[in-house]
């Protein structure tokens, strides 16, 4: 197929693709010391290792010749547009970036971004979450974004209080047990 009939975006549409949720109107993008230091290795790492290594290969791939039919030259572009991608990315979150040190609340039984969580709901299942920002989350670590639901609801409460959580099911009541908060480290 001739290349005047293939589409190359200017990326800008791309930048969501596989992106995480938006944040709430208005609303700032909250992150730990932690999540902001992971989000700045991995940029510091795509810009210093990973691109250059990707651009080597590139330069070498194009300098064979023919580039139509270069798998090297072919997917060595396409994957530099997708660690561009990921770089301006990053790049964005990390300037509206607000960091925000749990440690601050230690002690405290109401519940902040960075809290550790535990609640039971209505039904007796008792669950334990920490309050993330949305680049930091995961799920598989019991971390939850500060935007979903379960954190809007149980954000400003104390150990005792009962919250409600609107889900597509119907309202469930959450009994908020315990609540903790990262220790101050004496490096600050």
């Amino acid at each position: 197929m001739s290349k005047a009939f293939t589409k190359e975006s200017d990326g800008d549409e791309d930048d969501e693709v596989g992106a995480l949720p938006p944040l709430p109107a208005g609303g700032k993008n909250y992150i730990t010391p932690a999540g902001y230091q992971s989000l700045k290795t991995e940029l510091l790492d795509l810009i210093d290792n990973e691109r250059p290594k990707i651009v080597e290969i590139v330069h070498w791939a194009a300098s064979n010749g023919d580039r139509s039919e270069n798998g090297d030259y072919l997917y060595g572009k396409k994957r530099l547009r997708e660690i561009d991608r990921r770089i301006r990315f990053l790049t964005k979150r990390m300037e509206i970036a607000e960091v925000v040190n749990p440690a601050v609340h230690a002690g405290s039984d109401q519940v902040y971004f960075g809290a550790t969580v535990t609640y039971v709901d209505d039904e007796g299942v008792e669950r334990t979450i920490t309050i993330m920002g949305i680049d930091e989350a995961d799920s598989a670590q019991n971390q939850v974004s500060w935007i979903a639901p379960v954190s809007r609801a149980l954000l400003k409460a104390r150990v005792g209080d009962e919250v409600a959580l609107p889900t597509p099911a119907g309202v469930r009541m959450l009994e908020i047990l315990e609540v903790s908060y990262p220790q101050p480290s004496d490096q600050g």
